[in-house]
């Protein structure tokens, strides 16, 4: 019998398509890194594709932790301020020495810098899992935090470390200068780091890692040690943290406290989770929405961390598998062909719920700008916030339109319930 006979061969070529797929996606995000700033050239959205390329890195790094080995973790600021100074120190010490070390490689001292801190403390804190770990890397990151407006020859102070990377050898002719130039080095060190990341996960230690998440005692049954796997982890995501925090002291000169505080850790933890844990590409979402929330409302309100928490109670509530697994619910019916069954529902269901997120806007502006009277701006409709009209509006709005999009919501699970089914007696559902 040739091979060509077998009932192996038509297997085969299924594999091999899903290979090109995987390749072809890898490309794709490759191409729209290289092509945004032709698109979109202004200083400002270069600032803020870098910011959201090292956001990227750094929520992919603490999935390591959290998705990959069940760790959850509210300290790993640590490694990412760590890695910054690392890196500003390095880039000092080659303009001070005159080492012939091009500003490209500095990201990697700055992984080296997070590697240190894990390798050191790393071995007890991973002793235990759960809610042990959680607190021990809280109180980590407080006493570091802390520990560096002390010691001032390390960290330097509340002014931190300051850089020049005009000053370092030039590569291929570049300065690295203008923000182009800073926003390419960045786009080479996301896509290393993501492929790295990646090629981890399918790994022996990735796959076991996952083991250990799920069922510690069976993999020590099983003959490997828990507290190694789980140190070994530790080790990698201090490893890319650090490069994040050596492309964040790269973008912006400095490296200072911030790099280090409670506030950088909650933030890597919105991305984490918001985006997904399960999937690879859910911190990618996660991070690209949590950084643009950041920038955007930081100049439209005070009270930014405010919409950041309810965001997060809410993917907690009604969606733990954060954006990704939203996303993902959705390919079996793709797939089957039954998701336009979903459609009609999800539009009649769009309009009461922008109107409940809409009132819930408007009751927090009303609430925060009340006693300085400042006036609130809701897509271009001006309200007073000392104004009963306001308030009656508002309420309104979260109680009507909440009434309406639970009515519009029950739509949307009977119509999933259809299209699940159809698509399951297709075979595309377990």
């Amino acid at each position: 019998m040739t091979a060509a006979a077998t009932p192996a061969s038509p297997l085969s070529a299924k594999p091999a398509g899903s290979h090109l797929r995987f390749y072809a996606l890898w490309l794709l995000g490759i191409a729209v890194l290289i092509i945004l700033p032709l698109l979109f050239s202004s200083g400002g959205s270069l600032t803020s594709f870098s910011l959201i390329g090292i956001a990227i890195v750094f929520a992919l790094s603490y999935n390591i932790l959290l998705g990959q080995t069940g760790l959850l973790s509210f300290g790993h600021a640590v490694h990412y301020g760590l890695g910054g100074f690392a890196a500003s120190h390095m880039m000092n010490a080659v303009v001070a020495h005159g080492w012939p070390l091009p500003l490209p490689f500095i990201p990697l001292f700055g992984g080296l810098g997070g590697l240190a801190f894990a390798i050191l403390l790393g071995w007890v804190m991973t002793k235990r899992a759960g809610t042990v770990f959680a607190m021990i890397s809280l109180g980590i990151g407080e006493l570091v935090a802390s520990s560096s407006l002390i010691l001032r020859s390390v960290f330097g102070g509340e002014a931190g470390i300051t850089t020049d990377r005009t000053t370092l050898p030039r590569m291929f002719g570049w300065t690295f200068g203008p923000q182009l130039q800073v926003y390419y080095l960045i786009a080479f060190w996301l896509v290393l780091s993501a492929i790295a990341m990646y090629a981890l996960t399918r790994t022996p230690l990735g796959r076991i890692s996952n083991a250990v998440r799920d069922n510690p005692e069976r993999v020590q049954f099983i003959g490997y040690d828990p507290h190694v796997v789980r140190y070994l982890a530790y080790c990698f995501a201090g490893f890319f943290a650090g490069i994040a925090g050596g492309l964040a002291a790269i973008s912006f000169e400095i490296a200072n406290s911030a790099y280090l505080g409670a506030i950088q850790s909650g933030l890597v933890l919105f991305s984490t989770f918001i985006g997904g844990t399960a999937y690879f590409f859910g911190p990618i979402l996660g991070a690209i929405l949590v950084t643009y929330l950041q920038l955007g409302l930081t100049s439209l309100t005070s009270v930014w961390q405010l919409y950041f928490g309810i965001i997060f109670i809410g993917i907690v509530m009604f969606s733990p598998g954060g954006i990704a697994g939203l996303l993902m619910m959705h390919r079996p019916l793709i797939l089957a062909g039954t998701f336009g069954m979903m459609i009609p529902s999800y539009l009649l269901a769009i309009v009461p719920t922008a109107a409940l997120a809409c009132g819930v806007i408007l009751t927090i502006e009303t609430v925060a700008r009340y006693s300085g009277g400042d006036a609130i701006n809701l897509f271009g409709v001006a309200f007073n916030p000392q104004s009963p009209v306001t308030w009656a509006v508002a309420a309104g709005l979260v109680v009507g339109g909440f009434f309406v999009a639970r009515l519009t919501w029950q739509r949307i699970a009977s119509a999933w319930d259809g299209a699940a089914t159809v698509a399951r007696d297709r075979g595309y559902l377990a």
